[in-house]
């Protein structure tokens, strides 16, 4: 079955972006040794992409005519009127995460469900009981402001470290596996 999960870089004490939605503290270390691996391997199990609207309209600035994710689906939860760049395979949603989760199945075709961003949309899954592992570059620097890796609601019961791995410049990619909702993980 599909696994969801948020694949993330966050700065060390937990943003993965300015309050203004800046990434230059991050874009800073494209191409870091071991990073291209990385996302490469993660993306050769992803057969679905779920996004936050303003993780879209990012990649629409940044981006421009551009679609980063050609050839597989993509959902972008939004309350705005938004237009998929051609050839894009990308379906507007609005609702609760839940209401979607065999759309995103179906679409995957067996494969990974990957929660992009942002982490208001990766926290809507968790609290749901719906994301099943965070994988997370920490990013060696700190912002001391910014938007929250994952706003939940409250503490989580102790997730399980599955793999760790440090990578060039410094990075460390942490992979946590999150309890199923109702496991009391010890």
């Amino acid at each position: 079955m599909s696994r969801i999960q948020y694949f993330v870089a966050a700065s060390l004490d937990g943003f993965i972006a300015t309050p203004t939605d800046d990434l230059d503290w991050l874009l800073q270390f494209d191409g870091f040794e071991g990073g291209e691996d990385s996302y490469n391997g993660f993306m050769a199990g992803v057969g679905c992409i779920v996004m936050g609207g303003e993780t879209y309209a990012w990649l629409m600035e940044h981006e421009p005519g551009k679609w980063p994710y050609a050839g597989t689906p993509s959902y972008v939860f939004t309350h705005h009127e938004y237009r998929a760049p051609d050839g894009a395979d990308i379906t507007f949603v609005r609702g609760d995460v839940g209401e979607f989760i065999a759309d995103f199945r179906r679409s995957a075709g067996g494969r990974n469900i990957w929660v992009v961003g942002g982490g208001n949309l990766a926290a809507q899954f968790a609290n749901a009981g719906l994301l099943d592992e965070v994988i997370l570059s920490v990013i060696p620097v700190v912002l001391g402001q910014g938007k929250r890796l994952l706003p939940l609601k409250g503490p989580t019961p102790p997730l399980q470290l599955a793999a760790s791995r440090t990578l060039g410049r410094g990075v460390v990619e942490l992979r946590y596996l999150l309890p199923a909702a109702g496991d009391n993980v010890t």
